[in-house]
């Protein structure tokens, strides 16, 4: 599959499209929203990061029970129940006079809701495009999700200025329910990937036996940390910069448009699979300018630089594809993109404190140092050779690993 016109002519990828933009714009729109409401009423840097990224906090509750059923689920049946809470619940953050104490556990509930999202939605992408597909498949979403973070943004940014961070957060339900209504009409009723009943012992076995190959552990870290924490950057905007913050992340968001189109349409496979830590690298650097405190243009320029670097996230869920089994596709993309965004939540949390004792420009800055050693640490510790194991090793490692797989593919 080698053109965007042979994606939007597979059957079924086009609903799926619609409705994941619906949902990425509703999520746009509402965290943006939300972590205005609660800066307004705070005046605290790390209440209003910790508010747009509670649900990132929660995907881990979810990688460690929930995640088993992204296989073992009818797909459109989960999308679309998933996108209906969503904008049942970003409608309770709506209701006037609601305390800022009520929002958390709220945003905690749908955060834990949409951790098994990421594991259906990219599972169920895998399997209409098939392998060879998929990487150009998931940068068109990663770039649909740049579009829709400029345009959430910039919307949302002006209903929050002339009307309210509650009538954002009323668009962003109604955008959440056109999801999960194009998700029942527009996609077929498709059997789930797995057999067997899902469970909490299905989730942990099977996060084990992906995390106990030494490449797939590298590469989840890679995908996982150095992200993590530049987002943790893009989570003090609105504490740098309440007035501008709409304008630096939709620049941030036209960064990572040019970095998906580059890396998914325009790179070859050979110069592709040598870009990830350079890319990681870029998605770092420009952040270290934060701690001059520049002015809005500059910062939003340095934004839209440094999120090409997201373009390495491509690279990298390639090579996770490679290294693992087609009936475990669901689940380790879940478990990538709960990683993921756990991480993200965990940054927003450290960049907000860090940014409580300091100022949100140093904070910034340090996140993104953080970031870039770990990205060459991770670099250097893929380069070491692996020793061989031992005959006896070799036979018992063999002999554990078939283990594992009958032990996740038995139902319980």
């Amino acid at each position: 599959m080698r053109s965007y016109q042979d994606l939007f002519r597979t059957p079924e990828f086009t609903p799926l499209f619609l409705s994941s933009a619906l949902q990425s714009a509703g999520q746009t729109v509402g965290g943006l929203a939300t972590g205005t409401l609660v800066y307004a009423a705070t005046d605290s840097p790390l209440l209003s990061a910790v508010s747009m990224f509670t649900p990132q906090l929660a995907q881990v509750l979810g990688a460690t029970t929930l995640l088993s059923a992204a296989d073992r689920v009818p797909p459109r049946a989960a999308l679309a129940g998933i996108a209906l809470a969503y904008g049942l619940g970003t409608a309770v953050l709506a209701v006037p006079g609601l305390p800022v104490r009520a929002v958390f556990p709220v945003i905690l509930l749908l955060g834990l809701i949409a951790s098994l999202g990421g594991g259906v939605r990219w599972g169920l992408l895998n399997e209409i495009l098939a392998n060879d597909g998929y990487l150009l498949g998931r940068s068109v979403f990663n770039m649909m999700s740049g579009l829709m973070q400029v345009t959430g943004f910039a919307t949302g940014g002006v209903l929050v200025a002339v009307l309210s961070p509650r009538a954002a957060l009323l668009l962003a339900a109604l955008l959440y329910l056109l999801s999960a209504l194009g998700t029942r009409l527009g996609l077929a009723a498709r059997p789930p990937r797995a057999s067997g009943r899902p469970s909490v012992a299905v989730t942990w076995r099977t996060n084990a036996l992906l995390w106990s190959d030494r490449a797939r552990r590298l590469t989840y870290l890679g995908l996982w940390l150095p992200n993590g924490l530049v987002v943790g950057c893009e989570s003090l905007f609105v504490a740098y910069d309440p007035g501008s913050a709409g304008t630096l992340f939709a620049a941030a968001a036209s960064g990572m448009l040019v970095g998906d189109v580059t890396v998914g349409r325009l790179v070859s496979v050979g110069v592709r699979q040598r870009l990830a830590t350079p890319l990681l690298l870029l998605l770092a650097g420009p952040y270290l300018l934060f701690a001059l405190n520049p002015s809005t243009p500059v910062a939003a320029v340095a934004a839209a630089l440094a999120s090409v670097g997201f373009g390495a996230s491509l690279v990298q869920q390639e090579r996770l594809m490679a290294l693992t089994p087609d009936e475990l596709s669901g689940h380790a993309l879940g478990l990538h993109s709960a990683g993921m965004l756990t991480m993200q939540g965990v940054a927003a949390t450290l960049a907000g404190s860090v940014a409580q004792l300091t100022s949100p420009a140093t904070a910034m800055a340090v996140m993104a140092g953080a970031s870039a050693a770990l990205t060459l640490t991770l670099a250097a510790t893929a380069r070491r050779p692996v020793p061989e194991p031992q005959p006896a090793q070799a036979v018992s490692a063999a002999r554990s690993r078939e283990g594992w797989r009958r032990r996740v593919r038995t139902p319980d």
